[in-house]
């Protein structure tokens, strides 16, 4: 092959001597037909090392077609409104345009530029192809600039600020010495080889046009000096020899070429390789695929009975889909980059999750870890190789079910199945599993009519909740007659209404789950006075005698009242948007069929919480405030029985009066209800329990929009 550019063809005036270097110069956005020959090059610049070159050219801003305006934008952009020596654009005009250079390729002695004149053809070596391309780090230096403006008013603005004097501890480090492979790891990372390019010098050039005596002369040593035959005598080849010397075998350009990492695939290097080896490389690196994306990926000339074939020695059908095998992933004499555990329980532990997925299309990574007894970081690998997970439900299949395959394929899948059935075999004998607690031994590759969702667990739960609400309820009662039995004097008749006490529970417990809730802001100020109940705060019985669904007495509210009771310990001030959060995130890390899968409501969370001990602060929010109703709704812990209970009570009732408040007005308050002094510590303390700053203000955790 011979590459022919003789366009751009500019040298150094140095390069004049035989024997010098040759670049190619290739302008690949632009076509062949509109050169640069008539545009005056401002400057020119290599780094030889690196065959790195940056031409600087000018821009005809008197065409017709350049639009001034935004020439002019650019320039403010990058050089701002004062110019100096340092200017990109001097002219405060974009009136210039930078090419930088980058190799097209690694080797070039298979190519050679040519001259063919007088019948004879004339060849000179190239010690590189470039293509230039147009350079837009004017666009770097433009967000510098803005980002410098930022920052300049980000540190006015701060220096307006509350200053105050905190001290701050300082650690001392010190270095290790740096292994072997440390440096190793350095020495081939992005950075450090983006540093060693930079410590080359840039050497200036003087650029000589197609046109000028200078590029004449120079081309001329693209002529072999020797025109007679005679004096060629080293070119006793035959033709044949010749051309396998000008153009090497491809091997030796294999052996050049830059090793890639591990998790690039070239597909034309892949299909160099044996069908087996491709099979297992992509099946490593995709972990989970359908058997048709395997097919296009191979090619259309492969044969798919002997895809089958290879397929089978590397993955496990898995929901008519193939699931690389885990000894693939796991090789002999490994082990796990987190808890250093053998590749032979890694294995193990993976087939696990593998066969647990050909029965369910859902899975719960605590119950893996628990069978397994693997740490929550191999569980977690194992789950995202062939999974993704879902809120509240589990871990869910990447892909879905593929019955076409299964269809098509019966043979396989029958052996697929029976080699699953030897490997529940084996998990049932390693984890000591109880085969009356294990599921149902399925076809291995059945229909999605045989999966169980998330949602039906849930609804399942939910089910079973309200077939227990009226035994509960049965219950509640009679412990309210044995309770209310003794209060009875002997000989004393109890009229009784038509009405029976039970169906008026009823109704009510009917009621108030038809009751939509109201989350306006008043509705719930009126509803809760001084953090209780209305029933409560005036000493009477809890809602007319029905207790209130936070009631203690069930299940769902121990255990919702626990939650609660652990959540306000660890933040002392809640909104209600935050606490719905975090106690979705409680919901998550459950098993199915928990008792708070039964449904919770706002409101009987609410309920929970002023039961809790805890008091809504009706902070007095501004009147554009963004906030959500939500997000209005504060809740504190009013006593955790520490020594700051005073203070945190002083600090809730400042923000009940006040939307933000400054730290000297909340320490002079402290100083005035207490009675004493107190530390910075001490009140550092309580506003880090309760407040967060900015902008030298203070305010209630949650309340301020970030």
């Amino acid at each position: 092959m011979i590459h022919m550019r003789t366009r751009g063809t500019g040298r150094p005036s140095r390069a004049r001597r035989p024997g010098a270097r040759h670049s190619s110069d290739v302008y690949p956005v632009r076509p062949a037909s509109m050169t640069y020959d008539d545009i005056p090059h401002l400057s020119a610049k290599i780094k030889p090392k690196q065959q790195k070159v940056e031409l600087e050219m000018a821009i005809d801003t008197l065409n017709p077609n350049y639009c001034r305006s935004k020439g002019e934008q650019i320039a403010l952009n990058v050089d701002g409104a004062c110019a100096d020596e340092t200017s990109t654009y001097s002219s405060k005009l974009m009136d210039k345009q930078t090419f930088c250079s980058s190799q097209t390729t690694s080797n070039t002695s298979r190519y050679a530029a040519a001259l063919y004149r007088q019948g004879e053809l004339h060849l000179t070596p190239l010690h590189g192809i470039l293509q230039l391309r147009p350079s837009f780090s004017y666009l770097d230096k433009a967000d510098a600039k803005h980002r410098e403006r930022e920052a300049a008013n980000e540190a006015g603005d701060s220096s307006q600020d509350e200053a105050e004097d905190d001290v701050k501890q300082i650690t001392v480090r010190f270095s290790r010495p740096e292994s072997e492979q440390a440096r190793q790891r350095r020495v081939q990372s992005y950075e450090f080889l983006q540093k060693k390019h930079a410590e080359e010098p840039w050497v200036h050039l003087h650029y000589y046009g197609l046109r000028d005596s200078r590029s004449e002369h120079e081309r001329q040593y693209l002529l072999c000096p020797g025109s007679s035959g005679v004096e060629n005598t080293e070119l006793v080849k035959s033709p044949s020899e010749y051309l396998m010397m000008l153009m090497p075998p491809s091997q030796e350009e294999e052996k050049d070429k830059p090793v890639a990492p591990s998790n690039v695939l070239s597909m034309a290097q892949l299909r160099t390789l044996p069908l087996a080896d491709q099979i297992k490389i992509l099946m490593k690196n995709v972990k989970v695929m359908p058997f048709a994306n395997l097919m296009s990926l191979l090619g259309p000339s492969i044969d798919s009975v002997a895809v089958l074939r290879g397929i089978q020695k590397v993955a496990m059908l898995v929901q008519g889909n193939w699931v690389v095998k885990s000894d693939i992933l796991y090789p002999k004499d490994s082990s796990s980059p987190h808890s250093g555990v053998p590749a032979e329980v890694l294995c193990r532990g993976r087939d696990f999750v593998m066969w647990k997925f050909t029965q369910s299309r859902w899975v719960v990574r605590k119950e893996v870890a628990t069978v397994t007894k693997l740490c929550a970081e191999d569980v977690k690998d194992f789950l995202e190789h062939m999974a993704v997970v879902r809120i509240n439900k589990g871990w869910e299949f990447i892909l879905p079910y593929d019955g076409e395959f299964i269809k098509k394929h019966p043979d396989v899948v029958q052996r697929q199945h029976m080699l699953w059935t030897g490997i529940q075999a084996k998990l049932e004998k390693v984890y000591n599993l109880v085969k009356e607690t294990m599921p149902k031994k399925l076809d291995a590759q059945s229909g999605p009519a045989g999966l169980v969702s998330g949602d039906q667990r849930i609804q399942v739960a939910k089910t079973k909740a309200q077939q227990n609400h009226a035994l509960l309820e049965r219950e509640l009662q009679q412990r309210k007659e044995q309770l209310r039995a003794p209060a009875v004097p002997p000989g004393v008749r109890i009229k009784e209404e038509p009405v029976s006490e039970e169906g008026e529970e009823d109704d009510e417990h009917e009621a108030e789950e038809e009751e939509p809730m109201d989350t306006s802001p008043s509705s719930l100020h009126s509803k809760l006075a001084n953090g209780l109940p209305p029933g409560r705060a005036a000493g009477t019985d809890s809602f007319n005698g029905h207790p209130p669904q936070g009631c203690s007495s069930t299940p769902v509210a121990r255990e919702l009242r626990a939650f609660v009771e652990a959540t306000f310990q660890r933040q002392f001030v809640l909104t209600l948007s935050e606490l719905k959060r975090l106690f979705n995130l409680h919901l998550a890390s459950l098993p199915p069929g928990h008792t708070l899968f039964s449904g919770i409501s706002d409101r009987m969370l609410q309920d929970t919480v002023l039961a809790a001990g805890c008091k809504q602060i009706l902070v007095p929010f501004p009147p554009q405030t963004a906030a959500s109703p939500d997000e209005q709704k504060v809740f504190a812990l009013w006593e955790s029985g520490d020594m700051s209970d005073q203070h945190r009570q002083v600090l809730l009732e400042i923000f009940s009066k006040n939307y933000r408040v400054r730290r000297n007005m909340i320490q002079s308050r402290l100083t005035q209800e207490c009675g004493e002094d107190l530390s910075k510590q001490e009140v550092d303390k309580v506003l880090k329990d309760c407040c967060v700053s900015y902008g030298g203000m203070w305010y209630l955790k949650g309340t301020v929009q970030s």
